[in-house]
């Protein structure tokens, strides 16, 4: 079986759809997303997102704005095998 594919929600590109597999953070980090909608298998599409930057979602008819810090606590899985990744042209700073 092959291993399964994971990124973080800030790694995945424009257009995709994922499922939200785990939150790589503590209670704080978790609790926020919780009360968003954003919990482990939950699926959302990436609407717009870019390397470094705020990365917003679409959940259940809303539009969600998370930024690059969080997102990349946020692992995740493609729901369909044509995901597509972010290109690396700049790097989110620890301090989001």
């Amino acid at each position: 079986m092959p291993a399964r594919q994971q990124l973080s929600l800030a790694d995945v590109g424009t257009g995709v759809s994922v499922r939200i597999d785990a939150i790589k953070g503590g209670r704080g980090v978790a609790g926020r997303l919780s009360s968003m909608g954003l919990v482990p298998g939950t699926e959302v599409q990436v609407i717009s997102g870019s390397r470094g930057g705020p990365v917003i979602v679409g959940l259940r008819g809303c539009r969600i704005a998370i930024g690059c810090g969080m997102a990349n606590k946020i692992m995740v899985e493609p729901v369909s095998d044509t995901a597509r990744t972010v290109p690396e042209s700049g790097q989110c700073s620890s301090a989001d």
